[in-house]
């Protein structure tokens, strides 16, 4: 006899950041032609994509797409909530560990998927400084 999984015990024992994060699906899209992409899969087997739209060096858009479990959704919705607004060089300060401190509930076991979102975020943000035009040498 198969067991139902008991969403009491799911909302009792996450914060409301981590359910809000993990359920949200607003920055889910794939973007055409983004400033900045970046694509990392982990040892779990999960895959994130981040893709970011840049206007004077401030990040006006953040989307995500995973293929992946819900923790993995959790923090790259993090991501892209912390990351909008923010200018370039202050979203690299974006790290795990904040994520982590963020979501407040994110299991231990799982912390690796703050570090594959993180890391696919800097792959997008590396895109981007590899995109910038040069500026005309006097």
């Amino acid at each position: 006899m198969r067991m139902q999984p008991d969403h009491h015990d799911f909302l009792n024992s996450h914060s409301l950041q981590y359910i809000e994060m993990a359920l949200s699906t607003d920055r889910i899209e794939r973007i055409t032609r983004p400033d900045g992409y970046g694509k990392r899969t982990g040892e779990c087997g999960d895959t994130a994509e981040f893709f970011l739209i840049c206007k004077d060096n401030i990040i006006q858009s953040v989307s995500f797409y995973v293929h992946g479990c819900m923790n993995t959704t959790a923090c790259c919705n993090t991501v892209a909530k912390q990351a909008m607004g923010k200018t370039i060089e202050a979203a690299w300060e974006i790290t795990p560990e904040e994520v982590i401190r963020f979501l407040g509930t994110l299991p231990e076991d799982h912390f690796h998927c703050a570090e594959l979102a993180v890391g696919a975020f800097y792959l997008a943000l590396t895109d981007i400084n590899c995109n910038k035009p040069e500026t005309p040498k006097d």
